[in-house]
Parts: structure tokens; C-alpha cells; sequence
């Protein structure tokens, strides 16, 4: 290891870092990297003193009294910043502390290594960085403290109390588990790490559900995790008339590594997603840009989206299944949205055939997955059930192609389907998936039926035993996490607020 002290305008500045600086060799899940350079930062006004030590094990604390500013290298290296606070009493005390990691390169994409989004600005270094965050420390926080209390409000008038408190407690953990990079094409690329599932970097299938955060707060992020899918489409890397499933093992994003490809669940995502961005902007010109690609997918839809064959769909911990009636909709919502975005670019016969399309789908829909109080988990299949998630977008993007009694008779049989900890994903199984149950909550024609839906979700959440960050895949007998941590996906709590939004 690698270890310095210095100064930089007024802040003390300890940085600590490996010898090799492998940029970018490891790839996978559940790994942390072993390149870039840690800080810790803090104004030397305050009478601080920073030092590095040796650790004679991982308990050992350093003794001040032997504090060393010339250590510059070697093994079980502490970082040291002591911090006067002088007699304690009931007054205020205050003191900063600044900590950050430069990655020196955040990902490779196809083949060419990008740094991370602040450093596109020439001369731009952490120091300086750090000074910044220092000056504007105050401003920041009041920042910072205003859209929380907004936050809190808004989700607080659009689902209830509980519901405030699960978005609050996904917000960091969406938006942290990506990075932020400019493109070789000047595109703004905001791509997913799938932690704790298989490690692929910009999935589609995690982007969908993480969506509503994005485009509650900022479409442009939401387009910059669109960006890079589209591109591998559209530079002729990727070459098949459906949506790749990803980008590759992060953060290495040089090409698709999953083993089997998901079309309908893929190609229905970006459609979706892109039709979301044109409403929520009242502007069409990100679908003008990528129109032709839009169009593949959406034939492709058309053609073989409606009944699936043997496939996976975003939920592939279930396993395979053929004519998903829950795939089904997404592909029908694919196609309704094809539809909005070809009447916005003043496209009105395109428009027309596939919402015609659209509408004699459901009616098709509605006789194959009926099965009796409720709909079927796939077509024809009696005796089962699933969470009909994906229709949400015709109630949020305002299509209503799917007849009110079919939200009503799903979510009146919901409510008998619960257990304590939540809703399942289907029949099949006890465990579900949070982020879905939100959404399928998000149907209810009721202020009151949402937040029961939400309620046993909002108990998971607080009383679970498994202690890790927020898991989306959990038992709802006991609470337990099944598998999955810390992953984006858990932007799509905020799909409630999304609704109110829109409207």
C-alpha cells in the first residue's frame, strides 16, 4: 500500500492506495476494487493532526503519541486524523470531515476505458473537488435538508406514511449502485452494477424496474442508463431484432455476457421506458433519435410479444415459463407505447396500427389468462396466479386499453393473497419481489387497498432479520432475505409518486 499527507487550501488531505493499481483487471459480483485512491479530508483549522500508523492486527488502534507524516508505503497501513474538540460541555460543537475515492477509470466500454463523469472537466482532481465540497458545505446540507423534508411530503400525500419511509429508505441505494460516465459518443452513461445477482453491468431488466426514481427526478439519468443498449444496437454489435439483456460483467461493458437472451422482457422494457421519457417530458425527441431501432423492437413485439414461448423474463429466479401472462403485458404495453410515440412525432397511421393492435390484444388477453376471480400466472393455466406488475404503465401512462374491472378483480384477489411480510410473486412460490409489490399496489383504485398492499412490505423492511442493505427478493412468512442486496431495482418504490406526477 501506498500512503501520503499533505495540504491543499486550508484542508488537511490523507490519501491511501495500492502499489499495483490494476485499473480495471477484476470483473464480477460481490467485489471490491483494488484500484484508485481513498481520502480522507479535513480543514487544518480546526487543529487537526492526520498521520499514518501501523496496525499491529485489524483491532489495533494508533498510538498519538508516535504519529508519522513520513510513512509512505507498506502493509497493515492506518490512515490517522485526530480532531480537538477541547472539554466537552452541552454546547455545539462542530467539526468536518470529507472522505472520497478517486477510481482513476470508473468502467471500459467497448474496449475503451472512461473516467468517471466529474473529471470530463479539464484539470478537474479530487483536491480540488474536496475544496469544493468544503466551501459549499453549508449550502449543500440546507440543500439537502430541503428536498428531503420535499421528499418526505410528497410521498407522505401520495402513499401514506409508510410508503414515505420505504422511499426513503431506497433513494441512496438506487442511485448509488451506478456510475456516472461520458460516452466515446458524448452520450451520458449512467450504468447499474447488478450487485448480489450476477454482477452484469447495465442490465435492462434492472433498469426497468429503477425507472420510476429516475423519472420522478431526472429523465436525462434514466437515458443514460438507455444510452449504452442502444448504441449496441445501433453501432451493429448487437445484431438481433430484440433488446439485449446487458453490457457485460462490471465493470467491464464491452458486450452482452448473460447466457440466454430475454426478447420480449427486454425489447418491452426500452419501449416502455422511452415512451415514459416522452411523457414525462412532453417531448419525443429522444424516441426521434432512436426511431429505428424503436421500430425493430416494436415489430418484433407485434410478432411474437403477445404469447411467449419458453423464455425468462426479468423474475429468471422462477425459472422458465411459456405464455407468461404478465410477459404478455409487457409486451402489450411495448406496443401502446410504440403507438403514443408514433402519434407524438406526428406519425398518426403508424399510430393507429399498433394501437389497434394494442386493443385487440387485451381483448385476446382477457379471455386466455380469465380464471374465474382472477387472472391466470400464464395463458390457459388454471389454478394459478401472479402479480400483474407490468400493467401499471397503462394506468400511468394513460392508456386505459385494459378495462378497470381486470385492475379491480386483481387487486380485490391480492388482498386475500397476502401474508405477513407481503404479497407473493405468483403461485408458484412464498417469496416475492418488493419492487414488484409496489407496483402492483400502485393498480389499487384506493387510497386505503394501496397501503394495505404496502403495509406487510413497510413491516419486511423494518423488522427483518437479515441485516444487510434493503434486499427486493424476500420470504413473506418470515422475512427473510432469499437473495439480493443493495441493488438499484429499489427505485421503483417511487412509483407512486411517479403516478401523482404524471397526473
Amino acid at each position: 500500500m501506498e500512503t501520503s499527507v499533505s495540504e491543499h487550501e486550508g484542508l488537511l488531505i490523507a490519501r491511501a492506495g495500492t502499489k499495483e493499481q490494476p485499473l480495471l483487471q477484476k470483473k464480477g459480483d460481490d467485489l471490491r476494487i483494488d484500484w484508485g485512491y481513498f481520502y480522507v479530508a479535513t480543514p487544518k483549522a480546526g487543529g487537526a493532526r492526520q498521520s499514518v500508523s501501523v496496525a499491529r492486527d485489524h483491532h489495533s488502534l494508533f498510538d498519538s503519541n508516535k504519529m508519522n507524516t513520513a510513512l509512505t508505503s507498506g502493509k497493515n497501513l492506518m490512515l490517522n486524523t485526530i480532531i480537538p474538540f477541547g472539554e466537552i460541555d452541552s454546547s455545539t460543537k462542530k467539526q468536518t470531515i470529507l472522505v472520497g475515492y478517486d477510481d482513476l477509470y470508473s468502467v471500459q466500454y467497448f474496449g475503451q476505458n472512461l473516467k468517471p463523469w466529474w473529471k470530463n472537466q479539464e484539470g478537474q482532481d479530487i483536491k480540488k473537488l474536496f475544496s469544493l465540497a468544503w466551501q459549499d458545505e453549508d449550502r449543500v446540507l440546507t440543500a439537502c435538508e430541503k428536498f428531503d423534508a420535499e421528499l418526505h411530503g410528497d410521498a407522505v400525500k401520495s402513499g401514506g406514511e409508510e410508503y414515505a419511509q420505504l422511499c426513503e429508505m431506497a433513494y441512496r441505494q438506487s442511485i448509488a449502485a451506478h456510475k456516472l460516465v461520458k460516452s466515446p459518443q458524448g452520450d451520458l452513461l449512467f450504468l447499474s452494477k447488478e450487485n448480489f445477482s450476477n454482477g452484469c453491468i447495465n442490465t435492462v431488466d434492472v433498469t426497468y424496474p429503477s425507472a420510476p426514481l429516475f423519472l420522478l427526478y431526472n429523465p436525462d439519468l434514466l437515458k443514460g442508463m438507455l444510452n449504452g443498449i442502444f448504441y449496441y444496437s445501433e453501432s451493429g454489435k448487437w445484431t438481433k431484432p430484440f433488446a439485449a439483456h446487458d453490457l457485460g460483467t462490471y465493470p467491464l461493458a464491452n458486450g452482452q455476457v448473460y447466457g440466454e437472451d430475454m426478447p420480449v422482457e427486454e425489447s418491452g422494457n426500452l419501449l416502455i421506458l422511452t415512451a415514459a421519457i416522452a411523457k414525462k417530458e412532453n417531448d419525443a425527441a429522444y424516441a426521434r433519435k432512436h426511431w429505428k431501432t424503436l421500430t425493430t423492437w416494436a415489430e418484433y413485439l407485434l410478432k411474437d410479444g403477445f404469447d411467449p414461448a419458453n423464455q425468462l423474463c426479468t423474475d429468471d429466479f422462477a425459472g422458465h415459463l411459456a405464455r407468461n401472462a404478465n410477459l404478455s403485458i409487457k409486451a402489450i404495453m411495448g406496443i401502446a407505447g410504440y403507438s403514443q410515440l408514433a402519434s407524438q412525432l406526428g406519425y398518426p397511421d403508424i399510430s393507429k396500427k399498433f394501437h389497434d393492435s394494442a386493443i385487440a390484444m387485451v381483448a385476446r388477453w382477457q379471455q386466455l389468462a380469465k380464471d374465474g376471480d382472477h387472472y391466470a400466472l400464464a395463458f390457459e393455466k388454471h389454478d394459478s396466479w401472479s402479480q400483474k406488475y407490468n400493467m401499471v404503465w397503462d394506468k400511468l401512462l394513460g392508456y386505459h386499453i385494459f378495462p378497470d374491472e381486470v385492475y379491480q378483480k386483481e387487486i380485490k384477489y391480492y388482498l386475500k393473497k397476502q401474508e405477513k411480510y407481503g404479497l407473493p410473486l405468483d403461485s408458484r412460490k412464498t417469496y416475492t419481489k418488493s419492487d414488484w409489490i409496489l407496483w402492483t399496489a400502485t393498480l389499487a383504485g384506493s387510497a386505503n387497498d394501496f397501503q394495505s398492499i404496502v403495509h406487510p412490505v413497510y413491516k419486511y423492511a423494518t423488522e427483518t432479520s437479515t441485516r444487510i442493505p434493503l434486499s427486493d427478493w424476500h420470504e413473506t412468512t418470515n422475512g427473510k432475505k432469499v437473495g439480493f442486496q443493495a441493488r438499484s431495482v429499489v427505485g421503483g418504490y417511487f412509483i407512486k409518486m411517479l403516478e401523482a406526477k404524471l397526473k
